[in-house]
C-alpha cells in the first residue's frame, strides 16, 4: 500500500487520540479538531497526525503528498442502518404519500415492503448485485467509508438468501466496511397476514438455519412495531438468532410506543432505530444498557412522521446515532451529509453533534468503532478530503452541495470517476 502524506489540512476533524466506544450526552456537543495540520497514512492505516509545524521532511519521503490548501479532512461517514440492497424503484408509492395515503395504507393496498418484495423475487441475483454496487459506488462518493446491509426484501427462504450472497459479494468487491444484517422479518408476506406466527416459524426454522449455516449474516433486525411484529414474536426470533451468534439490531418505535426499544436493551442490541416514539421509560431503558439509539431522519422527513426526541435524548445523557435508512420506499437516498442536515434543521441536533453520529456513534451502532470513526492512530485510514470551505459547520449547514473532493478507503485514493474495476 502507497504512504500518503497529506499536508496543510486547514482542521482534521474529530480527532479522538484515545477515542471511547461512544460519545454521549452534552459531551456530542464538544468537538475535537486540529488546525492546520498533516495527516500522515501508511499501511492502510493512520499514522500520525499533528500540526505542520511539527511535520518531520521524512515523512515526505516515499510518499504520495496531497496538498489540502486549506481543506478539512474528515473521518469517513459510518452509515449504520441500510437496505441498500433492492430491486427496482417506488416512485409510484410517493404519489400515492402525496395524494394523503399513510405509510400503512400503502402497504395494505399491496405496497410497501412487499412490493420491493415482489420486485426482487423477480430480479435475477446478478442484476441485483449490479443494481447495488452502483449504490456502493454512490454513497462512497458522498463520503461513506462504513456501511450496514440488511435483507429484509425477500421474505422467502431463497431470496434472502439471495439478498444475503449479493451483500457477501459487496463486501467482497469493494472497499468500503460492509456488515451484514439478516432481516427475514421485514414484513409479512400477504398470504400470512391471517396467521402471522405462521411466518415467524419459517423465519425461525427455515431461514435462519440456513443463515447461520452459510455464516451469511453479523446481526440480526426484527421489525418489532404496530402492524409489524409484536413483542412475542421479536422476542421467539431473538432468541434463535442466538443461537447463531446474531447480535440484534432492532427496527423500534418508528409508529408507536411498541416495547421495541426495551425488547431491544432486554437482549443487549447492538443498536435500536427509528425512535420516533421515545417516552421516559424508553430513555430510562437505554441509559442503563450498551445499545445505541439511532435515528433515520431521511425516513421521518420522507414519510412526514413525528421526529424523535432527540434534544431529551442528550440531555438526559444518551448518545445518539445518525443512519440513512437507504431503501427504496420510505428514504431514497444514501446521502450522510444530508442526513447531518436533516439532524441540524429538523432535529435541532447542533453541528458538532451530527458529526459524532454520523461517525464514532455510526461506527459503534455497526460494530466498528475499535478501526473506523475517527482520526486515530492506529485506526483505519478511511477519511474524505473536502472542498475549501470556511468551517466544519459549514458540512451540515450547506445542505444541497457536494462538498467532498477525494475519498480515502483503506488507505488509497478512490477514483470516483470510474467505477468499472468495481463490477464484476
Amino acid at each position: 500500500m502507497m504512504k500518503i502524506l497529506i499536508k496543510s489540512i486547514a482542521a482534521l476533524v474529530n480527532v479522538l487520540e484515545d477515542p471511547p466506544d461512544w460519545i454521549a450526552g452534552e459531551d456530542m456537543g464538544e468537538l475535537k479538531t486540529l488546525d492546520n495540520g498533516y495527516l500522515l497514512i501508511e499501511g492502510g492505516k493512520i499514522s500520525d497526525y499533528g500540526k505542520m509545524e511539527h511535520l518531520s521532511p521524512q515523512y515526505e519521503k516515499d510518499a504520495e503528498v496531497i496538498d489540502a490548501e486549506g481543506r478539512m479532512v474528515f473521518p469517513s461517514f459510518c452509515d449504520s442502518h441500510t437496505h441498500l440492497v433492492y430491486a427496482g424503484s417506488r416512485e409510484i408509492e410517493y404519489g400515492d404519500k402525496i395524494r394523503g395515503l399513510s405509510y400503512e395504507e400503502i402497504a395494505k393496498r399491496g405496497g410497501g415492503i412487499v412490493n420491493s418484495a415482489r420486485l426482487l423475487q423477480q430480479t435475477s441475483e446478478e442484476s441485483l448485485y449490479e443494481q447495488s454496487i452502483e449504490r456502493m459506488y454512490e454513497i462512497m462518493a458522498q463520503g461513506t467509508g462504513a456501511v450496514e446491509i440488511k435483507s429484509g426484501y425477500g421474505l422467502t427462504v431463497k431470496d434472502e438468501l439471495k439478498m444475503l450472497r449479493v451483500i457477501r459479494r459487496l463486501q467482497k468487491n469493494t472497499p468500503l466496511k460492509v456488515k451484514s444484517t439478516f432481516m427475514g422479518a421485514h414484513s409479512i408476506p400477504p398470504e400470512y397476514r391471517e396467521d402471522t406466527d405462521k411466518f415467524v416459524d419459517i423465519v425461525v426454522n427455515e431461514m435462519l438455519p440456513e443463515v447461520g449455516r452459510q455464516k451469511l449474516a453479523d446481526y440480526v433486525d426484527v421489525f418489532c412495531d404496530r402492524g409489524f411484529f409484536t413483542v412475542k414474536q421479536t422476542e421467539r426470533i431473538l432468541d434463535a438468532s442466538a443461537k447463531y451468534g446474531l447480535r440484534p439490531k432492532l427496527h423500534a418505535n418508528e409508529l408507536d410506543y411498541s416495547g421495541g426499544i426495551q425488547t431491544g436493551v432486554k437482549y443487549n442490541a447492538l443498536s435500536v432505530d427509528h425512535l420516533e416514539y421515545t417516552g421516559v421509560e424508553e430513555i430510562k431503558a437505554l441509559l442503563t444498557s450498551h445499545t445505541m439509539p439511532t435515528i433515520l431522519p431521511g425516513a421521518a422527513f420522507f414519510l412526514g412522521l413525528v421526529h424523535p426526541p432527540v434534544r431529551k435524548m442528550i440531555r438526559a445523557g444518551l448518545p445518539i446515532a445518525i443512519a440513512s435508512d437507504y431503501n427504496p420506499g420510505s428514504s431514497p437516498t444514501g446521502n450522510m451529509k444530508l442526513m447531518m442536515s436533516l439532524g441540524t434543521i429538523l432535529i435541532k441536533m447542533l453541528p458538532e453533534e451530527v458529526i459524532h453520529a454520523v461517525t464514532i456513534n455510526g461506527a459503534y451502532a455497526m460494530g466498528v468503532q475499535k478501526e473506523l470513526g475517527s482520526i486515530t492512530k492506529g485506526k483505519t485510514a478511511n477519511v474524505f478530503i473536502t472542498k475549501p470551505i470556511p468551517s466544519y459547520q459549514f458540512m451540515p449547514y450547506a445542505y444541497g452541495s457536494h462538498l467532498i473532493e477525494k475519498v480515502i478507503l483503506n488507505g488509497e485514493v478512490q477514483d470516483l470517476l470510474n467505477n468499472d474495476e468495481m463490477i464484476e
